[in-house]
C-alpha cells in the first residue's frame, strides 16, 4: 500500500497541473457560474412533475408555466454556459498576458454567446430554427466557441490587433472599438466552423461533436467506464487535488445531456436508462462526498475507541451528511494516509457499480432532475429517481456495504491512536505526578512567608493581568475588515466564514467574512481585504497571489488540520486573522 502511496505522491506535480489546466478550471468554473439557473430550473421540473406523481389534479395552464420556467432557464444553459465559460477562462488567459494589455471578459462573454448560436442551433430546409441544442446537448459548442473566442482575443490584444482611438475619447468608448476587430474575428471564425461543417456533412456543427464522441459517451457509461471514473476522482483528492476538477470537465456534457436524455425518455413513457449523470455520481458514487464517506463519522462515533477519531466524527457528522466531507478527509485525516487509500478509492467504485446494477437489473430509473450536490444522498436519489421506492432499498444496500468496506481499515487506525493516546496519556499522567511533588515543596516554602511580604507578591499579579489587557486592547483593529475564504466548492468556506462571523461579533471586532469557491472569485476579488486559500485550492495559491498584489489584497492559504481547527473553533478563526494583520494598517 505504502508503494503504491508513493508513486503516486512521486507524481503529484503532474497530477497538479492537470488541476489547474487553464481549460478545465474554465469548464469547471463556467458550469459553476451557471449553477444558479441549473438548480432554480430544477425546481420547477419537479413542481411539474410530482403533481402527476401523487395523482394530484393541477391546471394544466400552471403546468405549462412549471414548464415554460424550466425551458427558457434550464432549456437555455448551453448558451448561458459559453458565456460564463469564455469568462472564466479570460480571467485565466489575462494572467499570461504581459505588457499591461487584457482581455475584456465582457466582451468576450458576448462574443462567446453569439459563436455558440451559430454553432449550436439548426435549421431546417424552409429556414426554421431548431432549438434542440440550446440547453445541455449544445454544452460541447459553446465550450468550442468560449476556447476559439478567447484565444482569437489573445491574439489579437497580443498583437496589437485594434482599433485606436485618441486620447481625448474616453475610457469606455475607446474600448469598445478596441474589441471591434476580436470581437469580429472570433463570431466569423464560428460562422466558418459551421458553414464548413454543414458544406461537407450536412450536419450541424453541434450534431457532428455529439456524434463523434458518442462511443466515448457510452464507453463512460459502461460499468468499467463507471469504475474508471469513480477511481480517478478519489484518487486525486487522496493526493490533495481537488478530484472533481480534474476530471468531471471531461464529462460534463454527458452528465447533464444524460441526465437530459433521461427526463426526455420519462415523459415519453420509456425507461430513463442513462446511469452516467451528475447526480448519480453526487448522490451515489460520491454518497457523503468524494470517497463516498457518508458513513465513516458514524463509524468513528460508535465503533472507534481514539479519542481523535470520536471527536472528528462528531465534528464532522453533519457536514459529511450534506456532501461537505472536507472536515473528515483533513481531521482524521484521510488525505495521505496509508490506512485508508483502499477503502477512499474503492467503495465509490462498488458503489457505482451496485447503483448500475439497480438501474440495468431492478429497473431502477435513471437519475433525472439536476439537483443541489449539498442534498443528503438518500434524499436526493429519492428525488432525481421520480420518487422510487427502490432508491431507498439502494441507498441502504450501500450504507452497509460502505460500513463493511471501511470498517476493517477504521480499526487498523483507530488501534494504532488508541496505543499513541495511551502513552500521551501516561506520559501526562508522569507530569502531572511530578508537578504535584513540587506544588508540594513550593507551598511549604511559601507558607514560611510572612503577611506582608505575600501581599507585596500579589501585586505584580495585577500589573501582569493589566498587561494582558492592554495587549488584548493593542490587537484590536482600527477599521473594516472584509475577509474572503475561498474553497474548492463553497462548502468548508462557509464553515469558517460563519466562524469568523461568530468571533467578531462576540469580541467587537470590525470584520466582515464571506465565502466563495475559487473561480468565481474573479469579480468579487476588489471588494475585499484579505483573502484565506482552503486546502484544497492550495495550488491555486502562485496564480492568485498576481492577483492579491496587484490590487493590494493580503493572501493565505492554510493546510489541513489547521483549516480544520479554524473552521470549528471561531476564537482561534479570529485569531488566525488578527495575527495576519498584526503588521498591516488594519491594526491599531
Amino acid at each position: 500500500m505504502n508503494f503504491i502511496i508513493s508513486r503516486l505522491e512521486k507524481h503529484q506535480a503532474f497530477f497538479e497541473k492537470i488541476s489547474k489546466n487553464i481549460y478545465l478550471m474554465a469548464i469547471k468554473d463556467g458550469f459553476l457560474a451557471a449553477m444558479p439557473i441549473i438548480l432554480f430550473s430544477s425546481v420547477f421540473i419537479l413542481l411539474a412533475n410530482i403533481p402527476t406523481l401523487l395523482g394530484l389534479n393541477v391546471p394544466a395552464d400552471l403546468i405549462n408555466w412549471f414548464n415554460k420556467i424550466y425551458n427558457y432557464t434550464m432549456g437555455f444553459v448551453g448558451l448561458y454556459v459559453a458565456g460564463t465559460t469564455a469568462k472564466a477562462l479570460t480571467g485565466s488567459m489575462n494572467h499570461k498576458i504581459s505588457g499591461g494589455k487584457f482581455i475584456n471578459g465582457t466582451s468576450t462573454m458576448m462574443a462567446a454567446m453569439c459563436g455558440f448560436m451559430l454553432l449550436a442551433i439548426g435549421t431546417t430546409k424552409s429556414g426554421a430554427y431548431l432549438g434542440t441544442y440550446f440547453g445541455t446537448e449544445g454544452i460541447l459548442s459553446a465550450f468550442v466557441s468560449a476556447f476559439l473566442t478567447v484565444n482569437i482575443y489573445k491574439f489579437c490584444v497580443q498583437r496589437d490587433i485594434t482599433i485606436k482611438m485618441p486620447k481625448e475619447v474616453p475610457g469606455t468608448i475607446s474600448q469598445n472599438f478596441r474589441d471591434i476587430f476580436p470581437f469580429a474575428f472570433s463570431v466569423l471564425a464560428c460562422a466558418v466552423v459551421d458553414v464548413a461543417v454543414r458544406a461537407t456533412l450536412h450536419v450541424p456543427f453541434s450534431a457532428l461533436i455529439a456524434t463523434l464522441i458518442q462511443p466515448l459517451f457510452r464507453g463512460a457509461d459502461s460499468y468499467a467506464g463507471l469504475a474508471l471514473i469513480e477511481f480517478l476522482i478519489p484518487m486525486f483528492w487522496f493526493l490533495g487535488i481537488h478530484g472533481p476538477s480534474v476530471v468531471k470537465p471531461a464529462f460534463e456534457a454527458a452528465l447533464y445531456g444524460n441526465t437530459t436524455a433521461n427526463l426526455a425518455l420519462f415523459k415519453g413513457g420509456h425507461f430513463p436508462v442513462h446511469a452516467l449523470t451528475e447526480n448519480f455520481l453526487n448522490f451515489v458514487g460520491e454518497l457523503g462526498g468524494t470517497g463516498a464517506t457518508f458513513v465513516v463519522p458514524i463509524i468513528f462515533i460508535f465503533l472507534m475507541r481514539s479519542k481523535q477519531l470520536k471527536a472528528i466524527g462528531k465534528a464532522s457528522v453533519i457536514p459529511v451528511m450534506f456532501a461537505v466531507n472536507e472536515p473528515l478527509l483533513f481531521g482524521a485525516p484521510i488525505i495521505l494516509n496509508p490506512y485508508f487509500f483502499i477503502p477512499f478509492v474503492a467503495t465509490p467504485m462498488v458503489n457505482v457499480l451496485i447503483g448500475k446494477l439497480f438501474i440495468d437489473l431492478l429497473h431502477m430509473n435513471g437519475f433525472m432532475y439536476i439537483l443541489s450536490w449539498a442534498l443528503p444522498g438518500p434524499i436526493g436519489a429519492f428525488m432525481d429517481t421520480n420518487f422510487q421506492p427502490i432508491s431507498l432499498l439502494l441507498m441502504v444496500v450501500l450504507l452497509v456495504l460502505d460500513t463493511l468496506i471501511y470498517l476493517p481499515f477504521c480499526r487498523a487506525f483507530d488501534a494504532t491512536l488508541v496505543a499513541k493516546e495511551a502513552k500521551v496519556d501516561a506520559e501526562d499522567a508522569a507530569k502531572e505526578l511530578a508537578g504535584t511533588a513540587t506544588v508540594a515543596t513550593e507551598g511549604a516554602a511559601v507558607a514560611s512567608v510572612t503577611e506582608p511580604e505575600n501581599a507585596a507578591v500579589a501585586e505584580p499579579v495585577s500589573d501582569v493581568k493589566s498587561e494582558e489587557n492592554k495587549s488584548e486592547e493593542a490587537t484590536k483593529l482600527a477599521r473594516e475588515v472584509k475577509v474572503l475564504v475561498l474553497c474548492a466548492g463553497g462548502g468548508t468556506s462557509e464553515q469558517l466564514a460563519n466562524a469568523l462571523t461568530t468571533a467578531a461579533k462576540e469580541y467587537n471586532e470590525p470584520i466582515v467574512a464571506s465565502a466563495g469557491a475559487y473561480g468565481s472569485h474573479h469579480d468579487i476579488l476588489p471588494n475585499y481585504d484579505i483573502v484565506v486559500l482552503a486546502p484544497q485550492v492550495r495550488t491555486y495559491y502562485d496564480d492568485l497571489k498576481s492577483d492579491t498584489d496587484r490590487l493590494g489584497i493580503q493572501l493565505v492559504a492554510t493546510k489541513g488540520q489547521q483549516y480544520i481547527a479554524l473552521t470549528r473553533d471561531p476564537k482561534k478563526a479570529l485569531d488566525f486573522i488578527m495575527e495576519n494583520l498584526k503588521d498591516t494598517d488594519f491594526a491599531k
